[in-house]
């Protein structure tokens, strides 16, 4: 069944090939590689400082696993001092579990060819997680809707530099809250054929996603196989509820990778110091990953961190910012001594509209997640207003320059005709390099160059209708959505997978709490 499934996977055979070279062009580039050393803030002694620290507060502070009776056991047999839901760990434990989590993975896509690689020197990039709104040109802000997510899951697989699906792009809030997210693992499932995220909004709905996998991959694949990633967000400071720890429950018991995400906004959920935040991010990541491998162990693990800091006159988080990148930096090095792969970063900006304050925010974010190391970046695209609205216009601004992270992470080659001595030497003192031999070899890869942007001279722009950036955006979302063409299924699958989704919404009511 599992050889079955991947050969479904490659996309329905030669008629798919041959309907994919006559659509437009939607190339998807592998995973990043990164080629360029991570940048490194903290040295030993802060490191070995942050570590005891984040071990002392487990030890002596402890977590807090709330409504969850099983859990507390599991600490209990583990050794850990369980006081009503207080879970004391004591100092080495937390770290030595979490020594079993796979310091990389792969994650397979219904189309091998798409299946990435999580951990590592690799960088894969995910789009925006979470928003119950959306903006775009026409609508304006706007509750999101089933059909606006399906768009964006159009919209990602059809972007070059996104490597998956993502999970929640937007939350549809015109299908029951039970039951919405049977529509969006279908949409991820069958709209594109890149890695997807389960749900984790209850522990069934977790089950299901893992359900509908069965279904899509076979049962035995993804028993022996990572087809979903997950994230598990931790209350900070320093609680775990029983929502977001049943769903990681079922996702490590069935071999799915969880991403243990500190939900931190500095100054409210952490101290207002970036040493202070980074010992509590630890913390709760050894607690969380832990408890993930008392349930299984060898499950993959991510450490997560979304780090903001709060704007003190307004209580808003900020976004883009030093101290940020500070945490992120020095997070991505924790989680390298762990052995984990990392998750953080994205296109996070504040901004109400994609205007130049979300081009700056999102521009650190965004490079900040280059060089910190992360692993699996979520939000990575089309994230406006401190993550409560996904932008249309955003979304293509920002998957567009995804490809100069790309760019930047390969590093500079000094080959032999990287060095280009021939052409130094053909050209001469006084010429140009436009002609030469080593040009017209190498012009159409030798640059990144955007496919939104706008590099025509003045007179050719204002002739074309002055359009900014913006414009550029809503146009090429037009684009996309009026070319996309569905990837193909297997008949049988695409059966199955509806006979699953309506016999499982038939059997309860429309809940919308």
């Amino acid at each position: 069944m599992a050889e079955a499934s991947r050969r479904r996977g490659r996309g329905g055979g030669g008629a798919a090939r041959r309907a994919e070279r006559s659509a437009v062009s939607f190339e998807t580039a592998k995973y990043i590689q990164r080629n360029i050393p991570n940048f490194e803030v903290l040295n030993e002694e802060a490191l070995e400082i942050i570590e005891y620290n984040a071990d002392t507060i487990l030890e002596e502070v402890g977590v807090n696993f709330v409504d969850n009776p099983a859990a507390l056991e599991r600490w209990r047999n583990a050794g850990a001092d369980v006081t009503g839901e207080r879970v004391r760990i004591p100092r080495g434990l937390a770290r030595k579990l979490c020594s079993t989590a796979p310091s990389e993975f792969t994650q397979h896509a219904r189309n091998p060819e798409k299946s990435v690689v999580i951990g590592g020197r690799n960088l894969v990039l995910a789009p925006v997680y979470g928003p119950p709104f959306v903006r775009d040109a026409q609508g304006g802000r706007r509750y999101a809707t089933m059909d606006d997510f399906n768009k964006f899951v159009k919209l990602a697989y059809m972007s070059k530099w996104l490597h998956h699906s993502g999970g929640t792009v937007c939350e549809p809030t015109d299908i029951p809250v039970n039951k919405r997210h049977l529509d969006m693992l279908m949409a991820h499932m069958t709209l594109s054929d890149k890695p997807f995220m389960g749900s984790v909004t209850e522990p069934s709905r977790a089950q299901d996603s893992v359900d509908m996998c069965g279904v899509l991959f076979g049962e035995e694949f993804v028993q022996n196989n990572t087809v979903m990633t997950s994230l598990t967000n931790i209350n900070s400071p320093m609680t775990f509820d029983d929502v977001m720890m049943g769903s990681l429950e079922v996702y490590a018991a069935n071999n799915q990778a969880c991403i243990i995400s500190p939900f931190i906004v500095g100054g409210a959920m952490a101290p207002v110091s970036v040493a202070g935040t980074l010992t509590q991010v630890l913390a709760e990541v050894l607690a969380g990953v832990a408890y993930n491998q008392l349930v299984r162990a060898g499950a993959p693990a991510i450490f997560g961190a979304f780090v903001s800091s709060i704007d003190m006159n307004s209580g808003a988080p900020t976004f883009g910012t030093p101290e940020a990148s500070l945490v992120t930096y020095g997070a991505g090095q924790l989680a390298r001594r762990l052995g984990l792969p990392f998750r953080s970063a994205g296109s996070f900006c504040g901004s109400k509209l994609p205007d130049a304050q979300a081009a700056y925010e999102t521009a650190n974010s965004l490079n900040m997640g280059l060089m910190s190391g992360v692993n699996f970046m979520l939000h990575s695209c089309g994230w406006l207003e401190g993550g409560l609205v996904a932008d249309f216009e955003k979304f293509v601004m920002d998957a567009d320059q995804l490809g100069t992270l790309h760019g930047l992470a390969k590093g500079v080659p000094v080959d032999a005709d990287s060095q280009a001595m021939e052409a130094i030497r053909e050209v001469g003192p006084g010429g140009h390099y436009l002609g030469c031999a080593h040009t017209q070899a190498n012009f159409k890869s030798a640059f990144w160059k955007s496919d939104l942007l706008d590099y025509k001279p003045f007179e050719t722009w204002e002739e074309e209708g002055a359009r900014d950036t913006y414009a550029l955006a809503t146009n090429r979302v037009d684009t996309l959505l009026n070319t996309y063409q569905q990837p193909a299924m297997d008949p049988a699958t695409l059966e199955a997978l509806n006979a699953y989704v309506a016999q499982k919404k038939e059997s309860m009511p429309d809940a919308f709490m």
